[in-house]
């Protein structure tokens, strides 16, 4: 028994393993419309500045997944790649490879999930910063989600930080905001977001509405200021 089970499991890390081979990266090109410099950054990716009109393309592996792209402002770094933004920050460094600082609206992803699904959403559960468009461009997936509102002109006077909108738990850090014990429900606070952003994620359980697929091997396009 125990010789015929190594066997299976050899079979099934043999198929894992071959399909993981021959299932291909998604391409994302991040392009930067503001009329100020971003910095980008991807986890995984690394960073890159982005002045108005610049686009940088990365390639994600397939089966990725707790993935985020988002834009990072007002930021200084050396030539060694040390420094600091005022949004999104990821350690003070240019490459990425961790999270960012809240406020920061993400797009998110997970590769080649569930029956061979991607899963993508636009969260502001970090807070937001920049406006975003994030879309698919190929597969004939269309369903394009963005967050275009001027969230940051009319942010709640308890949210406001310098160049953005923090979601209330960055502010209050309770269970009501934060959704610790996985109870928690819309807030007025939440549905500020939700009300401008209809698409985007606006707290940790806003998962019905906020969740989209496309089919595996899909690719994609991220859009700051669209």
């Amino acid at each position: 028994m125990a010789i015929l089970e190594f066997k299976s499991l050899s079979i099934f890390l043999m198929i894992t393993i071959t399909y993981l081979a021959s299932a291909e990266s998604a391409r994302f090109d991040i392009t930067n419309k503001c009329s100020y410099t971003v910095w980008a950054a991807a986890v995984p990716g690394g960073g890159r500045q982005l002045n108005s009109g610049e686009t940088w393309g990365i390639d994600v592996a397939a089966g990725t997944a707790g993935a985020r792209i988002w834009a990072r402002t007002n930021c200084n770094f050396d030539g060694s790649g040390h420094g600091h933004c005022q949004t999104g920050d990821c350690g003070g460094v240019l490459q990425c490879t961790a999270y960012g600082t809240p406020p920061n609206t993400l797009a998110e992803f997970a590769l080649n999930q569930y029956n061979n699904l991607d899963f993508f959403d636009i969260s502001l559960v970090d807070g937001f910063n920049v406006p975003m468009e994030f879309s698919p461009t190929s597969n004939g997936c269309t369903r394009a989600i963005s967050c275009t509102a001027d969230i940051n002109g009319q942010c709640p006077s308890a949210l406001k930080t310098d160049g953005g909108c923090n979601n209330p738990c960055t502010v209050f850090k309770t269970d009501q905001y934060c959704c610790n014990s996985g109870s928690c429900g819309p807030t007025d606070y939440s549905k500020f977001f939700k009300d401008r952003c209809p698409d985007a994620y606006s707290y940790p359980k806003d998962d019905a509405t906020s969740t989209f697929t496309c089919p595996g091997g899909t690719n994609y396009k991220v859009v700051f200021c669209p």
